[in-house]
């Protein structure tokens, strides 16, 4: 029986540099993307003790005496799951406090801790926070992307590359949760997903609150899996449920807050009044949604629909994943007026540049393709860094004054 394969994460030098220079660093991201293994790994080489509150005797422990709990504790530790036990969030900020060490606590958290005002008041100017996502494609490939840099950076060279074809949406159905990952069969795959999903709703949802129709949480992801990449309507989602859609409006945030949903806001401009207000809604994996769909390769690359959307889901989350292991803050939006022009993802980093993607499941790009991101860049003014069409062709090539159309594949290959 051959070893499940070990990808390297392009984060791990950003957690080294912030466990130097903080009391307590925090790894966040949904269950199963492979916090507590890069947290272990990184531990071993700094002899660190581990304790999860998976454990029911050590979440016991520490819910009955928080402050002992954290006094007993080794000089440095790994606390795994720490937003099961959130009441030793203050006795935490008291060792700090009595003495700040570097790198003292690295803890990591499956649902979004950053919105538990106890961890928000007490760890204020002590912790470091860095979010791991399941797998990029070029961590996959084992090698960083030059994307991001070419973006913003001097724009694409004309270049040649192959046709991803029906590979593309393998990679879609795939997904990035490395345990699905590790099995062979796409079928296989589906499986741990839909557990997944199952698991997640049973039981992180019902530690962050009491709700009603904990059944209806699987069947509403799977109605927001088929509305990923669109502008998020309520209505239509609360549609097959007897709840109303302040309920509905809660579950989804729920479920953002473990990591399956996500929302992107959108752009606005000074420069422009009528642009569309409304935020996108977007699947945290495709690896999940096609499970939720039953969409495999084959019934992708017959659905162009739902190839378009989940391929929009698909860039997005690629991009975001190389985003947040980089020393540069880029924050991402989308862009719509109420003409009808539209930038699929929009990119600021920090407040000086701007940058947009549109992304297309076809293997051609004409000079229409560009309107969205003309109005974009007529937006943005002199911030504009470059505009482009993601499709899956062969020819990377400028379409003039930073437009370029670009192989899908340059997301995960070097520049």
């Amino acid at each position: 029986m051959s070893a499940d394969p070990v990808y390297p994460r392009f984060a791990e030098p950003r957690l080294i540099e912030a466990l130097a220079d903080t009391p307590v660093v925090l790894i966040h991201g949904p269950r199963q993307c492979g916090k507590t293994t890069l947290a272990q790994q990184v531990g071993r080489a700094q002899g660190r003790s581990y304790l999860s509150f998976d454990d029911p005797v050590t979440l016991g422990a520490a819910t009955a005496d928080p402050a002992g709990f954290v006094a007993d504790l080794p000089e440095r530790v790994i606390l795994d799951e720490v937003q099961r036990a959130p009441g030793i969030f203050g006795a935490i900020k008291v060792a700090v406090d009595r003495r700040r060490s570097y790198g003292r606590f690295l803890l990591t958290g499956s649902s979004n801790v950053l919105l538990v005002p106890a961890l928000a008041d007490s760890l204020a100017g002590r912790m470091g926070i860095l979010r791991l996502h399941p797998l990029a494609q070029c961590e996959l490939a084992g090698r960083e992307s030059g994307f991001l840099d070419a973006l913003f950076g001097g724009g694409f060279k004309v270049r040649t590359a192959e046709r991803l074809g029906r590979n593309l949406a393998e990679r879609i159905g795939a997904g990035g949760y490395p345990p699905a990952l590790a099995r062979a069969l796409p079928a296989r795959r589906a499986a741990w997903y839909r557990d997944y999903v199952e698991a997640l709703t049973q039981r992180d949802v019902r530690d962050l609150a009491r709700i009603s129709s904990l059944d209806a949480l699987p069947r509403l992801l799977a109605l927001a899996a088929g509305q990923t990449a669109r502008l998020i309507n309520v209505s239509d989602l609360s549609g097959p449920f007897q709840l109303s859609r302040t309920t509905i409006r809660d579950y989804i945030t729920l479920l953002e807050r473990v990591f399956l949903l996500e929302e992107l806001p959108p752009w606005h401009s000074n420069r422009l009044s009528r642009l569309v207000k409304a935020p996108k809604l977007h699947m945290g994996d495709t690896g999940v949604a096609c499970a939720l769909l039953g969409l495999d390769a084959e019934s992708l690359n017959r659905d162009r629909t739902a190839l378009g959307q989940l391929l929009e889901t698909f860039v997005f989350q690629d991009l975001r994943r190389q985003a947040d292991w980089r020393e540069d803050d880029i924050r991402f939006f989308h862009f719509r007026d109420k003409d009808g022009a539209e930038v699929d993802i929009v990119l600021e980093r920090g407040a000086g540049q701007v940058a947009g993607v549109e992304v297309k499941a076809s293997a051609t790009v004409t000079a229409t393709d560009f309107r969205g991101l003309r109005q974009l860049r007529e937006a943005a003014g002199a911030r504009f860094a470059a505009g482009v069409v993601l499709y899956d062709g062969e020819v990377s090539a400028g379409f003039g004054d930073g437009l370029y159309a670009v192989p899908l594949r340059a997301l995960w290959e070097p520049a």
